[in-house]
């Protein structure tokens, strides 16, 4: 399955209040174009990169590409509105399509590997997915005189971002279609596909990847690109959870099914480790732990597999505009044993967090023969998480809910 990405850059942004296009503004040596083709070029699930331009930006235009001589597509003119612009870029990347695109905005040039990252992943099981981050503030809206007429309800509202991604075939029918019904207005390709009645899934956005707009957004740029950081608040937790041993065949630890001699018992599939794990990440966040969100007395969570739960977990921590920095796990068992399966278990983590391999420690102990898990009587385990909130001030920024 081959990806591309597309990378608007044909805007003028007169609202920056620069000599050149916003693009192309200089951020501690390196412009926004380069810090974008980098960030791409770079991921090693990008197969090409398809850039859109003003044809009065070529000179500038090639003087950032030629750092990058491979995997970038000739250059195509923009339209007279953004939505023109991805039209004319998809339909060069239609002579060789790929099965997905990226597109992403060059007015984001602090895109990272990890967001590109969470938007293909969530193109295995969607047509699309874009990067987007909840509503924090309280908004209202305006009336004349700038006089407020109202509250809007924040609850289920968020900040759309790029890179957007699409099955190539689905978003080029969305836009041609769309041209051809005369509909120039859409603001974001998710809102094309939307009109065209494809689902668009949300992933969590990041909040340094910040869209240069005005003269403010480019001072920001300039402290990002030399090191500043987006202030955040670092909270850790802790999670314990035991079961004991029955009747069976195998078991799962850390989303690994494991032969063994008996099974761990449980109402869902009895994963301790990744019970221990999810509330390590809840404990974080102050969100309870997993039986208050999937308590065993109902049904549904019957035999259900305990990546869901973490998945659960992950995703509260990215409503409120956060992310796992890192985890550690320790399984506490006289057997099965643990080293086979460990670099198996570090990974399926890793997937379902979207963080590096490097952030996941797995490890496994006994306690001497002492205790129930010495008697073999069951497995204990204990873990620990790491979480990156933003900060607002001196305070955290509250939930989206």
């Amino acid at each position: 399955m081959t990806t591309a990405a597309l990378i608007v850059a044909a805007g003028r942004g007169s609202r920056v209040g620069s000599a050149i296009p916003k693009q192309y503004v200089p951020l501690r040596g390196e412009c926004g174009l380069s810090m974008c083709l980098r960030a791409f070029l770079a991921h090693p699930h990008i197969a090409r990169v398809q850039v859109v331009i003003n044809p009065q930006d070529r000179a500038r235009y090639e003087a950032v590409a030629s750092c990058w001589p491979e995997r970038i597509s000739p250059p195509v003119a923009g339209g007279a509105t953004r939505q023109d612009s991805v039209r004319a870029g998809l339909q060069a990347l239609k002579s060789d399509p790929p099965n997905r695109v990226l597109i992403h905005d060059a007015a984001r040039p602090f895109v990272s590997a990890e967001l590109i990252s969470r938007v293909l992943e969530a193109l295995r099981t969607n047509a699309a997915a874009i990067a987007a981050l909840p509503v924090t503030d309280t908004l209202k809206h305006a009336g004349g005189g700038a006089i407020i007429r109202g509250t809007v309800n924040r609850v289920g509202l968020w900040r759309a971002q790029t890179p957007q991604g699409f099955e190539f075939g689905a978003i080029l029918d969305a836009h041609e279609a769309a041209y051809a019904a005369g509909r120039g207005d859409f603001p974001d390709d998710a809102a094309v596909a939307e009109w065209a009645g494809i689902d668009v899934a949300l992933v969590a956005g990041d909040e340094r990847n910040i869209k240069l707009t005005t003269a403010a957004d480019l001072a920001m740029a300039a402290a990002l690109a030399a090191g500043a950081a987006i202030p955040t608040v670092v909270r850790t937790g802790i999670g314990f959870d035991v079961h004991r041993f029955a009747e069976g065949d195998h078991l799962w630890l850390c989303g690994v099914r494991i032969a063994h001699t008996a099974r761990l018992e449980g109402h869902s599939d009895a994963d301790v480790a990744m019970h221990a794990l999810t509330d390590a990440i809840l404990g974080a966040i102050g969100e309870g732990d997993i039986g208050e969100h999937f308590p065993p007395s109902e049904e549904q969570w019957r035999n259900a597999p305990s990546r869901a739960f973490l998945a659960d977990a992950r995703r509260r921590v990215e409503a409120r505009g956060g992310r796992v920095a890192n985890v550690d796990v320790t399984i506490i068992c006289e057997e099965p044993k643990i080293a086979p399966h460990r670099e198996a278990m570090r990974k399926k983590i890793a997937l379902l967090l979207g963080i590096d391999l490097e952030r996941v420690g797995v490890k496994a102990t006994t306690t001497e023969g002492l205790g129930f898990t010495g008697r073999k009587e069951g497995i204990a385990a204990l873990a620990t998480a790491c979480v990156e909130l933003p900060t607002r001030g001196a305070g955290e920024v509250p939930t989206a809910t």
